[in-house]
């Protein structure tokens, strides 16, 4: 079965190769034993029961708590030619009839339905009537009291094991902590549950968090770095949505609001709008995004704090679904955490106030880390994250070498702090600090103390990023009832010991183009135009445009210049059914475009895909140049940081280079295999049969034992050894 599941993989789904754990899940859940799946968003958590559900001749019922998600999963699905139905209160009564019969008549392959349907008497008797394969239950982490968004609906769910004792029972989640999880465990009844932990990293996710200061002046700051793309701005309260929504609809910004407040058609109708590229920012409360399966989102911004580390990444998980850079920019201000303190004092009971208080305690801490920002997520969330430096967060691309003695101006600060009583709030002490002659600070006599009007050196706003940088740092710590600055252990040190002090004096900038991942090198033009070409088609089929294809598909036919239907079904997410619905509107875009510019080559590559075999991969005067640096010496990964390219790319050079029969120096390239000698010689022998252009076949002879990578390299020795047929 699971070479079947590989197959619709490619098939049916356009992708060569299974990401980490999917591979594992899927045989697991097809061997019918209970899974607890963790897994990030975007991370690949649908394929996991979808191939199986198309795998299993019977029925897979998916619950999920969000009509949103229902409906874009299930429309991408019949986008790729499977049979999915859903019947929940949005649809009309004949639209519900259909699927109900396409259900009942074992037409169907998935059901999606609420956990509050489930139970209702018709819908039992057609589960019950049906060959009911597999329960999956999204957003698993519903059920657990400690989970961020519990739903009371969720607990009677565990009563579907004793119903349906011959469905596996699928559990998943983007956020779950150990504790949550044992809750998913036990409230869903799993048997002897295997647990799949994805890494939580999205390493394509820049994060950022900085003082916030004048919020709408910074929000425009970020904005402008995003120009006509899309994204979410996350505000606490609706008041503040509405605010923010009027100010940016006046600068002929392309927004909506979003929040509870709004009546239901026009609510539904802005997140329609938003899914289907029709404006570009929702502004919205918390109220947005659960189960919003849009790929293209390349920004969130937090304008305001987030209640808890699990809605931050919940939240900023929604952007770079399709695996492109994403900024998360966060702005950091106390007052916000005031606002959630209020709400938190509204709770009905003392456990929950407890939770919640804790909750807050966790996200304060992240926003005044100092380190990698990914640390505090990551270990709150039970993995251990042991990266010196992700090259993706604004603490990590601050070029340590910049820092620099800060003691003195420090001294000052905490000084000022200490003889003003421990009871004034930044902006008194750096009034205090620069001379002010408020009446509020003559009336305490603070101008007669030896700190008044001593810091000349710096502005107002470098003071108060120095006092946010200190705070971080554990030198100050801010009362949180009363807002005062107080001194903590460490000031002593700082005070009495000369403990030295490194750091920036400088107002924050947003990092937008900044980290590892930057702009991919893809014709910019060419997207546009297939951009174009999308939303007309989705527009035509009425659908959302990434339901066609993902923004990273677009970029790789802009990256390999795909002419003929072969050449398409090589890009990554083009599988059969869609190769089949979409090439006749795709490429006759690529081929106007080159026959228009016939100047214009596919651009030195660097995206990762699985390299596509019969498309175009590089300027000639690159690979050639890449096939010299070889045979001089040079290995692939002093390849990758000489040009900036990924390793596949490289490869891929040294094949085009190999196969038009230059002359190949192999030792460098030997020095990339890992494969077992005996393994190894194994696969020469099967080059030595068949060229291989294609190594899908020869990676499932292999069962997977040899990773693509490792296959090209050894077919390029192959080559350089036995020669090709090709």
């Amino acid at each position: 079965m699971l070479q079947k599941a590989k197959k619709i993989l490619k098939t049916v789904f356009g992708y060569d190769s299974f990401r980490p754990l999917q591979n594992d899940i899927i045989e697991n859940i097809l061997n019918k034993k209970d899974s607890l799946v963790i897994m990030p968003t975007g991370g690949g958590k649908s394929l996991c029961y979808q191939i199986p559900a198309i795998v299993f001749k019977g029925l897979t019922v998916v619950i999920s708590p969000l009509i949103s998600l229902m409906k874009d999963q299930a429309e991408q699905l019949r986008q790729l030619g499977v049979e999915t139905a859903i019947l929940n209160s949005s649809i009309s009564a004949s639209v519900y009839r259909d699927n109900y019969n396409a259900v009942k008549t074992g037409k169907a392959k998935l059901l999606y339905i609420a956990p509050e349907s489930i139970f209702k008497d018709e819908i039992q008797e057609l589960l019950i009537s049906s060959k009911l394969e597999c329960i999956t239950i999204d957003e698993a982490h519903c059920i657990s009291e400690w989970g961020h968004d519990f739903r009371k609906e969720y607990r009677m769910l565990g009563q579907l094991q004793d119903k349906f004792p011959t469905a596996v029972f699928v559990a998943l989640t983007a956020t779950a902590t150990p504790k949550v999880q044992d809750d998913i465990v036990i409230n869903l009844k799993l048997r002897n549950a295997s647990r799949f932990l994805a890494s939580f990293d999205r390493e394509n996710l820049f994060l950022q968090v900085i003082p916030k200061q004048k919020a709408q002046q910074q929000a425009l700051e970020f904005l402008k770095a995003h120009k006509d793309q899309s994204g979410i701005i996350y505000c606490t309260t609706r008041k503040q949505v509405d605010e923010l929504y009027e100010s940016l609809s006046a600068l002929k910004y392309s927004c909506l609001p979003y929040h509870a407040g709004l009546p239901d058609e026009e609510r539904h109708s802005n997140q329609e709008r938003f899914i289907r590229d029709e404006i570009q920012i929702i502004i919205a409360t918390v109220a947005f995004g659960m189960g919003i399966n849009k790929s293209n989102i390349r920004y969130v911004l937090h304008y305001d704090l987030p209640k808890s580390i699990e809605s931050y990444y919940q939240e900023i998980g929604r952007a770079g679904r399709d695996g492109l850079r994403a900024d998360c920019l966060l702005l950091f201000g106390y007052g916000d955490s005031m606002k959630i303190q209020y709400f938190i004092e509204q709770k009905t009971t003392q456990q929950e106030r407890l939770n919640a208080q804790i909750h807050l305690d966790e996200i304060i801490k992240f926003a005044q880390f100092g380190g990698c920002r990914r640390v505090p997520i990551i270990n709150y969330f039970g993995e251990k994250y042991h990266t010196d430096n992700c090259g993706m967060c604004d603490n990590c691309v601050d070029d340590a070498a910049t820092l620099v003695d800060i003691t003195i101006p420090t001294q000052k600060i905490l000084s000022a702090v200490k003889r003003t009583g421990e009871r004034f709030g930044l902006t008194y002490i750096i009034d205090v600090l620069t001379g002010s002659e408020s009446q509020r600070i003559l009336s305490n006599r603070h101008h007669t103390l030896s700190v008044y009007g001593i810091e000349k050196s710096f502005t107002k706003k470098q003071l108060q990023y120095l006092c946010f940088d200190l705070i971080a740092k554990g030198f100050l710590e801010k009362d949180e009832e009363f807002g005062g600055l107080r001194l903590t252990s460490k000031s002593n040190e700082v005070l009495y010991s000369n403990l030295k002090v490194m750091g920036k004096i400088q107002e924050p900038e947003i990092s937008t183009k900044k980290g590892k991942l930057l702009d991919t090198n893809y014709n910019k033009e060419l997207f546009e135009l297939l951009r174009a070409k999308r939303k007309q088609v989705a527009d035509r089929l009425d659908v959302p445009p990434f339901v066609i294809f993902s923004d990273k598909t677009l970029q790789q036919m802009a990256v390999y210049f795909p002419r003929t239907d072969a050449e398409m079904a090589d890009i990554s997410g083009v599988g059969t059914a869609k190769l089949k619905s979409y090439s006749s509107s795709f490429l006759p875009v690529i081929n106007k475009f080159l026959n228009t510019n016939k100047t214009v080559s596919p651009p030195a590559v660097s995206v990762s895909p699985a390299i596509p075999k019969t498309v175009k991969t590089a300027q000639k005067l690159r690979y050639i140049e890449v096939g010299e640096e070889v045979n001089n010496g040079a290995t692939v990964d002093d390849l990758v940081l000489k040009y900036g390219i990924k390793p596949e790319t490289v490869i891929a050079y040294i094949y085009k280079y190999a196969i038009e029969g230059n002359e190949l120096q192999t030792n460098s390239l030997e020095s990339n295999l890992t494969v077992e000698a005996e393994l190894l010689a194994k696969v020469f022998e099967e080059f030595k049969k068949d060229d291989y252009l294609f190594l899908k076949p020869l990676y499932d002879k292999f069962e997977g034992k040899i990773s693509y990578e490792q296959l090209r390299i050894i077919r390029i020795l192959s080559i350089v050894k036995y020669g090709t047929k090709s």
